[in-house]
């Protein structure tokens, strides 16, 4: 098995949210428009009209009948509970409003930061190469040392050059991944399986996808049913419906939970150990 990365603290067990711990941050720094996945149109910074006195939703049990589709796929991979108790220490928004700006604008930062964790996370434990591994492990302890104690020093980072060498690792990884099966640039091409495809409503009905580079690709309705995705690249991929019964994404690459709830899965779907299959899957 690949080396995993031993010096980072923290762990993608860690980066799951747990609203209980968090201001609803998700419910009010973020803003989305009326569309298929909101019903109504919610400007950045202010709070959801469905937000109860204590942070809790009141339509959380029906939201996607209540066309709030779009709050069921979101994930915070942790840094709603992370901004509101290590940064801000406990106080709310509501109890210091003056801090809201600074508290809504470190949780979009910190969720991007928690979202390179991730990733970071599971390219340590995919990658056979210590030169890669000591490269993500630099990036982690990177990462964790500026969400330190000071909401100001995460609102001064560059996050564009970090980005950039997050991702110049992932794909490094990934061509080591997709390499070990069998695939390189120029395989799938007939299918049009390239980064940022556009395959929307597309039929790969049991094709062996094995090692696809799916970086970034429309795969909307697509029909993946019975294929088989172990090694496919899919960071950013677009799932939204797509049909995923019977698909092996077991061993898929950079696959995350919100990739599976905005898709549609069944009890046959094979998924990695530390994702868990959507209640609407059994619908």
């Amino acid at each position: 098995m690949p080396s995993t990365s031993p010096r980072s603290s923290l762990t993608r067990t860690d980066l799951r949210p747990d609203c209980s711990s968090c201001f609803a941050l998700c419910c009010t720094a973020l803003g989305f428009s009326r569309s298929a996945d909101f019903a109504v149109d919610k400007p950045a910074g202010s709070p959801c009209r469905n937000l109860n006195s204590d942070f809790s939703c009141t339509i959380h049990d029906r939201l996607r009948p209540r066309g709030f589709r779009g709050c069921t796929v979101f994930d915070c991979l942790g840094a709603g509970q992370n901004v509101s108790q290590h940064l801000f220490r406990g106080v709310s928004w509501r109890e210091a409003p003056e801090t809201a700006p600074e508290m809504f604008a470190a949780f979009t930062v910190v969720r991007q930061l928690h979202e390179m964790l991730w990733y970071l996370a599971e390219a340590g434990s995919r990658t056979y190469d210590p030169d890669i591994l000591h490269r993500i492990d630099g990036l982690r302890s990177i990462i964790e040392g500026a969400m330190g104690d000071d909401a100001q020093q995460v609102l001064a980072l560059d996050l564009g050059s970090l980005h950039a060498r997050v991702r110049s690792t992932l794909m490094d990884v990934s061509d080591e991944v997709r390499a070990s099966y069998l695939a390189t640039g120029d395989d799938h091409l007939g299918a049009g399986l390239v980064p940022g495809a556009d395959l929307m409503g597309q039929g790969f009905r049991s094709q062996p996808l094995h090692g696809a580079n799916l970086r970034g690709a429309y795969l909307i309705a697509a029909d993946l049913r019975e294929c088989d995705l172990s090694g496919a690249d899919l960071l950013g991929t677009d799932l939204r419906d797509a049909r995923l019964g019977g698909a092996d994404l077991a061993r898929a690459l950079y696959l995350t939970q919100s990739q599976l709830e905005a898709a549609r899965g069944d009890s046959r779907t094979l998924i990695p150990e530390d994702l868990h299959a959507p209640d609407h899957w059994r619908d």
